[in-house]
């Protein structure tokens, strides 16, 4: 089932305690068009299918990634999206969203999620050892 836009953005902005919803916006749509250059095939689709719509197109039209980021550069890169972040508050948006994201999607999905990422991504989805 699809999340309505209102309820993910409400997680996201609850979970990385944002003063904003535009703050949390910011922080979804640069995670979700860096996992969606990392994720490829059924899965994809499927976690698309349970985000809002919004969201769901930003997942499924990044371009591919030219090779895997690890967990570490994937918390690099997303700072280097996000104006004015640091490594720390890049990781806790990554971890905000991608929590977020794993609620969505499942633990059946999550998990098959995982299994097409770097080791280290388990953490960043506060999914500790769910492969």
């Amino acid at each position: 089932m699809r999340l309505r836009w209102e309820a993910f953005l409400e997680r996201v902005t609850e979970r990385g305690e944002y003063n904003t919803q535009d703050e949390a916006d910011r922080a979804a749509r640069v995670v979700l068009a860096l996992l969606g250059a990392h994720l490829v095939g059924a899965e994809r689709a499927e976690l698309a299918a349970r985000l809002p719509e919004t969201y769901a197109l930003i997942l499924l039209n990044p371009l591919p990634a030219a090779e895997p980021l690890s967990a570490e550069r994937f918390v690099r890169a997303t700072a280097a999206w996000i104006e004015g972040a640091t490594h720390a508050t890049a990781t806790w948006d990554v971890g905000a969203v991608l929590s977020v994201v794993a609620d969505a999607a499942g633990e059946d999905l999550t998990r098959r999620l995982l299994l097409q990422l770097p080791p280290g991504y388990d953490l960043l989805f506060g999914r500790p050892e769910a492969v």
